[in-house]
């Protein structure tokens, strides 16, 4: 029998195993060694109660840190909306900074004239209505449908308005429902300081959405840059042009509104017609909501009436659909009608009327993005 060599004196485990011999430790898989020993289970369990603690963490921070995040979102989408016009001044010979005042000074503007044109008149129809209910009540109370009801339902219906009455009506349920005259004050004082933070961000974002773009495509290898560049400013592009769109459609909406209530005599048309502009605001579902919403109102002045609003905004909402959006909305990406409604759900279930108007550029990038990169890479393989 040969005799096995004998190894020297300063060989290493990692030799020993070369050679053929046994260093008499079990072997282990490369990798698996340290932290995940298995072998060491109170080390283990350590580290995975911290790695624990430190997700619970970092999801509290985003949880506190949700409302500057939904600014620096908003900003970000209000830097990307405007970008087409200051695009379309510098093509005529306007340089990037004139343009930036030109834009903002008639987009503060607008605001302005918004809030002083409309808000007040909006604040007063709301006390109006508020004063006005139990009339419209009373003269719901004497229409043929409420008739018709009472002969379906008995004397329900009648208790139903009355219950509704009384609890609208309370003072006690107007402050439960507002949250108070300290709640409803801290909330306008924080809407008016988001919304200039909003402002500021988005101009810091116009100015530098260049050097925004051009940073990121660094981060890729230098291989795919060109592909990323493109399609960086295709997602870029079709976000601006589809937030003005969307921002179009909406005052469009809200102007048809307000001439339908005031030529039909229905009540509040300021105050419809600004209700219209931001339930619009959400693709596809927004005027479908804004039609029930305004029909119902309407019934409480006169059932005809209301029928003949109906039928009017449903002729406008037509319109709209085949001539207004595939004009209005030539530079988007298209994106299928049912991604659309689910992600104006989704977007509208977490971030409320910001996630509704942000699920749809989002969906479109991924769409983009599925188009380009992956599908070419399923195609690719054998």
């Amino acid at each position: 029998m040969s005799e096995q060599p004998t190894p020297p004196a300063d060989a290493t485990p990692t030799d020993l195993t070369a050679a053929g011999g046994s260093t008499g430790a079990t072997e282990r898989t490369p990798g698996v060694r340290g932290w995940f020993n298995l072998e060491q289970p109170f080390a283990v369990g350590f580290f995975l109660v911290l790695g624990g603690l430190v997700a619970i963490l970092l999801g509290l921070a985003v949880t506190n840190l949700a409302t500057i995040i939904i600014y620096i979102s908003f900003a970000l989408f209000v830097a990307l909306g405007l970008d087409p016009i200051v695009r379309a001044l510098e093509r005529r010979k306007i340089t990037r900074t004139w343009g930036m005042v030109i834009v903002y000074s008639g987009f503060l503007l607008v605001i302005a004239g918004v809030m002083l044109l409309i808000m007040p008149t909006v604040v007063a129809q709301v006390a109006q209505f508020i004063k006005d209910i139990p009339q419209m009540i009373n003269d719901f109370e004497k229409t043929d449908m409420y008739a018709w009801l009472q002969t379906n339902m008995g004397d329900q219906i009648g208790n139903i308005l009355t219950e509704v009455e009384n609890y609208i009506l309370n003072p006690a349920n107007i402050a439960t429902i507002g949250g108070g005259v300290l709640a409803v004050g801290m909330s306008i004082a924080t809407g008016i300081s988001g919304g200039v933070i909003i402002i500021v961000l988005s101009l810091y974002f116009l100015a530098t959405l260049g050097v925004i773009k051009s940073s990121f495509v660094r981060l890729t290898p230098a291989r795919v840059r060109p592909k990323v560049a493109d399609m960086t400013e295709q997602i870029t592009s079709s976000i601006g042009g589809y937030l003005m769109g969307m921002v179009i459609l909406a005052f469009f909406n809200s102007v048809v509104a307000f001439f339908l209530h005031l030529f039909l005599g229905l009540p509040f048309p300021a105050l419809m017609a600004v209700l219209a502009f931001c339930i619009t605001l959400i693709p596809l579902i927004g005027p479908v909501l804004y039609w029930g919403i305004a029909t119902v109102i309407a019934l409480f002045t006169d059932p005809v009436t209301a029928l003949i609003f109906a039928i009017l905004y449903l002729i406008y909402m037509q319109i709209e659909a085949y001539i207004l959006t595939p004009r209005v909305m030539n530079r988007a990406v298209s994106v299928p009608g049912s991604l659309v409604v689910i992600g104006a759900l989704v977007g509208g279930t977490l971030l409320g009327l910001l996630g509704a108007l942000v699920a749809i550029p989002i969906t479109a990038s991924i769409l983009l993005i599925i188009q380009q990169v992956v599908i070419p890479r399923q195609d690719a393989k054998v």
